[in-house]
């Protein structure tokens, strides 16, 4: 079985680089969408182990991303982990009702994060 795939979808260059460093040094492949339009046309292209998925992102919301990856046949078991800088007590409960694995407030503790990836694998 090869590496396991990562969607980060996130509208910050440098949250995207951090996670990236981050996940391809634990031995992860990553790929990115900066925006809730893109987001689903690559997660249906590549086929992503899970996703790190954030809230505020232009041309959709993430919930609304979130939403739609839930709806769609093909990737609606994929595990969104919810990464966000908004306030965890609006959002946490409602990503989570969404259908999201789990929620992390941004900065995301880096040893809590991994593990929880770790977790959500297939």
């Amino acid at each position: 079985m090869g590496q396991h795939r990562i969607l980060i979808i996130d509208d910050d260059a440098d949250i995207r680089l951090g996670l990236n460093a981050r996940l391809r040094s634990a031995g992860y492949e990553t790929s990115f969408a900066e925006d809730g339009v893109s987001a689903l046309t690559i997660a249906r292209r590549d086929r992503p182990d899970v996703i790190i998925l954030d809230l505020g992102l232009p041309g959709g919301d993430g919930f609304v991303v979130l939403k739609r990856l839930k709806a769609n046949t093909e990737l609606s078991l994929v595990p969104v982990i919810i990464l966000s800088a908004r306030d965890p007590h609006e959002n946490e409960k409602r990503a989570l009702e969404a259908g999201a694995y789990a929620f992390f407030q941004k900065p995301a503790e880096n040893d809590e994060l991994m593990g929880t990836i770790a977790k959500a694998l297939p």
